[in-house]
């Protein structure tokens, strides 16, 4: 059920829970054809905001719109918008074959689409294995074919990359940005700005619950400042040099060298050269996308730093004379993780992507 527009509106959205305000007067719109990224750290009303956009959290103050509606007024919404919040939504024992079928029967929607999400997704193999041997990745992947049996207009995924290794990262970057290409509407949140980066168009960056930078992720790039680090024979007639010819910005370093921001090597190379001022290197810094998100993102839960000066405590030692009872572990000290802690899902034996043959079952 496509009408065309597939727009998410968000308008001076705010939601409070007693005294404290998880979300703060957010605007932003979500346009077809693109992949949005929804970015900040974690606690930054993220999933508070994707919530509201679903109709499960009641805003306080402002809106959140799909097609110019609110969720509850989309009719058969699961036709329009397709949604993963989270990936445990699926009975231990059922098979994720049988899993996909309950959901398609709920929204009228034949058993055929099961089948063919199953090869999309990768998980052919395992469709007649229990969803609760299933890996995270795999669980991720099944929570995205939930989220497309109704052949939906809109993706709101919460964390979608969480679990995948960089092969189904790949995967998955390749499927919604083909599926924006159809002129559909992708909205993916994340934490994490390197996940996301490279199949994403536009940008939301959001940290306590505020907007910190809306737009498209090309003009995001485009603000970062480069630096050239010069080494000249005579750092006063190199810097008068540039300043005369109105290349860059120009800061003498405390090192002695020279700060170019906004110039390039070669053209600062050439400045120098007509001031006959020898040059003995050069070192270009570029601004990091990554470092540019923590810097417009408040470190609203960031820990702090151990003080200066104090080293990690030792165990006492025994006095020296007869051979003692070692004494006990310190408070808080652990021998290591406890028996019978799982592996990390990141490193599941056997996993493998779409379009393989067979399955390594990594649980």
């Amino acid at each position: 059920m496509h009408d065309g527009s597939g727009r998410i509106a968000v308008q001076n959205l705010t939601k409070q829970f007693g005294a404290v305000t998880a979300v703060q007067n957010l605007s932003f719109t979500v346009e077809p054809g693109s992949v949005t990224g929804f970015l900040g750290p974690n606690g930054a009303g993220k999933t508070t905001t994707l919530r509201m956009l679903l109709g499960l959290v009641t805003p306080t103050s402002g809106a959140a719109t799909i097609n110019g509606r609110p969720y509850t007024q989309l009719g058969n919404p699961a036709r329009i918008v397709g949604a993963v919040l989270e990936n445990e939504g699926f009975h231990a024992k059922r098979t994720a074959r049988n899993h996909l079928r309950v959901y398609a029967a709920a929204i009228g929607v034949p058993d055929q689409r099961v089948d063919e999400l199953l090869g999309l997704v990768g998980l052919s193999p395992a469709a007649d294995r229990p969803a609760g041997g299933y890996s995270l990745g795999m669980r991720q992947r099944l929570s995205l074919a939930t989220a497309l049996l109704g052949d939906p207009q809109v993706l709101v995924l919460d964390e979608p990359s969480n679990g995948l290794d960089p092969e189904g990262i790949a995967w998955l970057r390749g499927f919604l940005q083909s599926f924006a290409q159809q002129g559909r509407t992708v909205l993916v949140s994340s934490h994490l700005l390197s996940e996301v980066e490279q199949m994403i168009d536009q940008v939301v960056i959001v940290s306590a619950g505020m907007t910190r930078y809306y737009g498209p992720l090309e003009q995001l790039r485009a603000s970062q400042r480069s630096r050239v680090l010069v080494q000249p024979a005579d750092a006063n007639a190199l810097v008068t040099a540039l300043r005369e010819a109105g290349v860059g910005e120009v800061q003498p370093a405390h090192d002695g060298r020279v700060a170019v921001t906004n110039a390039g090597v070669q053209q600062i190379g050439d400045v120098a050269a007509k001031a006959g001022v020898a040059v003995y290197g050069m070192e270009e810094e570029k601004a990091d996308l990554e470092q540019l998100f923590f810097q417009m993102t408040s470190p609203q839960y960031a820990g702090g730093a151990m003080p200066p000066g104090q080293p990690p405590q030792q165990p006492p030692q025994p006095p020296p004379g007869p051979p003692q009872q070692p004494p006990g572990p310190p408070p808080g000290f652990q021998q290591g993780p406890p028996a019978g802690q799982p592996q990390n899902p990141y490193q599941a034996p056997g996993y493998q992507q779409p379009g393989q043959q067979g399955w390594g079952g990594g649980q």
